[in-house]
């Protein structure tokens, strides 16, 4: 993205991307957001990146998209049983029929049918 695509908005054009990008890749809400750039010293409202976010996703997600690791049709789940920080946690993981890992997902319940579902 262009920074001059940021022209007039009151932040500096790197500001914008690198806030939606971190919203878009970890599980945070806006609130979190705002306190992790606090601690970079950017003083950014919540409800700001939230007015980031509607706009800009859809074109960074436009762009990344391509970057993705293409997968064929075959694909199956794999279900495993590990510690995870001395709790017992059940390990689901996509593979596809190359062998790479597409997604995975840890749970404390056993349950493989919301596992298919949300990978």
């Amino acid at each position: 993205m262009p920074l001059n695509a940021f022209k007039w908005k009151h932040f500096v054009g790197e500001i914008i991307p690198q806030t939606v990008r971190r919203y878009l890749k970890y599980p945070l809400n806006y609130k979190n957001l705002k306190k992790m750039m606090a601690e970079r010293g950017i003083q950014v409202d919540h409800s700001t990146i939230m007015r980031w976010v509607h706009p800009y996703s859809p074109e960074i997600e436009k762009r990344v998209r391509r970057h993705f690791r293409p997968t064929n049709d075959s694909w199956r789940v794999d279900e495993t049983y590990i510690k995870v920080k001395g709790k017992w946690k059940y390990f689901y993981r996509t593979v596809d029929s190359d062998g790479d890992t597409i997604d995975f997902m840890l749970s404390s319940k056993r349950d493989r049918k919301a596992a298919k579902n949300s990978l």
